[in-house]
């Protein structure tokens, strides 16, 4: 993916959190993720992903004010 897809992939993640709500947040998110994830052929292409996201959210939250 380019640059610029990847920029208009996350914007219109952002325009779509927007539109459903701070509660419906972890239901969109998740839903999201699947659809992704069921893209690929085998969990262990995903897995790694899923750590790469995970430790970049715990360096995020000890990094918070």
């Amino acid at each position: 993916m380019t640059e610029p897809d990847l920029d208009q992939a996350y914007s219109a993640v952002c325009e779509a959190l927007s539109q459903v709500g701070e509660a419906r947040t972890p239901l969109f998110l998740s839903m999201l993720c699947l659809s992704l994830m069921s893209r690929f052929e085998r969990a262990d292409q995903v897995q790694p992903l899923i750590a790469n996201a995970l430790a970049q959210s715990e360096k995020a939250s000890t990094h918070a004010p």
